[in-house]
């Protein structure tokens, strides 16, 4: 089994490369899910400020990698030649993925802040900010989970300035190289 991750900063193109994915048939474990279903399970609503806090309160609890230890058992259930694990927030947690997943590949989206903040206004998820103040303070936040050492860390660097067009072919056309080398 090969598992492939994907960082980049909010609104940097995660979720879009994640249904490319699905849309060819790759499996795909969002990290997000288990940040998601906390809140749920502690009957709070899906907002930013609860997710971040719950996904503070798992990382100062358990560790760092507390969230990829989780979606670990989620990702070898899939039971599939390539798995793409989606919303990679940290170094701890590529590191998690490296030894449980020899062979894992890290990809980083890499899009400006304004065309972030840009499809933050535009797709108004619950958890959304739609300021550059809220953007700025998202950013940070992640940035504090060691995103910015995951970001360095990657094998494969993507573009998403431009078209979702252009930004479809170039991940289609790398998830079927990995697929080749599977």
């Amino acid at each position: 089994m090969k598992a492939i991750g994907v960082v980049g900063l909010p609104a940097s193109g995660k979720g879009e490369f994640s249904k490319i994915a699905e849309g060819i048939g790759i499996p795909v474990v969002v990290m997000g899910d288990v940040i998601r279903n906390a809140v749920k399970k502690a009957g709070l609503p899906p907002t930013d400020e609860n997710l971040g806090a719950m996904a503070n309160r798992l990382r100062a609890e358990r560790g760092m990698d507390a969230i990829a230890y989780l979606c670990v058992d989620a990702i070898k259930e899939r039971n599939a030649p390539l798995v793409l694990v989606d919303g990679i927030r940290g170094d701890a947690e590529v590191r998690v993925f490296r030894k449980q997943f020899p062979g894992f590949h890290l990809v980083a989206i890499e899009t400006s802040f304004p065309k972030r903040l840009e499809r933050l206004r535009e797709r108004k998820r619950s958890d959304d900010v739609g300021s550059a103040e809220g953007l700025l303070t998202r950013d940070k936040r992640e940035l504090g989970w060691g995103l910015g050492h995951a970001l360095k860390m990657a094998d494969i660097r993507i573009n998403n300035n431009g078209t979702l067009e252009e930004f479809t072919a170039r991940v289609t056309e790398l998830i079927r190289g990995m697929e080749r080398g599977a």
